[in-house]
């Protein structure tokens, strides 16, 4: 019997470096969302993160998010795909932003919901690293 396939998804700041690969694997996909514009710029959203309903609603509507995370799917999806056809043990799924608070967040929950909805025979795990460091966000997962 073959293991599942576990997908990491990960947010955090380029600040502090890309996350460790702790599959032994030594890697997966890089995702820089610092294309986006930052809502960490806007006053009202600087202590709130990705999770934050008016973070959320600035990046679906005054960003070009959306058609960054559905670029990002579909190339995920493809790994994903040919990994559970090969029986591959493990995919990393990175977003970075510049603090790790407000873009990278909003897309690794996206990324991650996606994933687990769409792949149940998958392991889906979400990380954010500066968040958890931090102890502000819990995780649903």
């Amino acid at each position: 019997m073959s293991e599942k396939l576990k997908i990491n998804v990960r947010s955090f700041s380029y600040k502090k470096g890309i996350p460790e690969d702790k599959s032994g694997n030594g890697g997966g996909f890089a995702f820089d969302c610092r294309g986006i514009l930052n809502p960490g710029r806007i006053e009202e959203f600087k202590t709130q993160t990705g999770r934050d309903k008016g973070v959320m609603d600035y990046l679906e509507t005054q960003t070009r998010m959306p058609e960054f995370i559905k670029s990002a799917v579909s190339i995920v999806e493809i790994s994903v795909e040919d990994y559970l056809a090969r029986n591959f043990t493990n995919l990393e799924v990175n977003f970075g932003c510049t603090g790790g608070q407000h873009r990278s967040v909003y897309a690794a929950d996206y990324m991650a919901n996606h994933l687990k909805n769409k792949y149940p025979e998958a392991e889906v795990n979400v990380e954010h690293v500066v968040q958890e460091s931090k102890n502000w966000i819990n995780k649903p997962y």
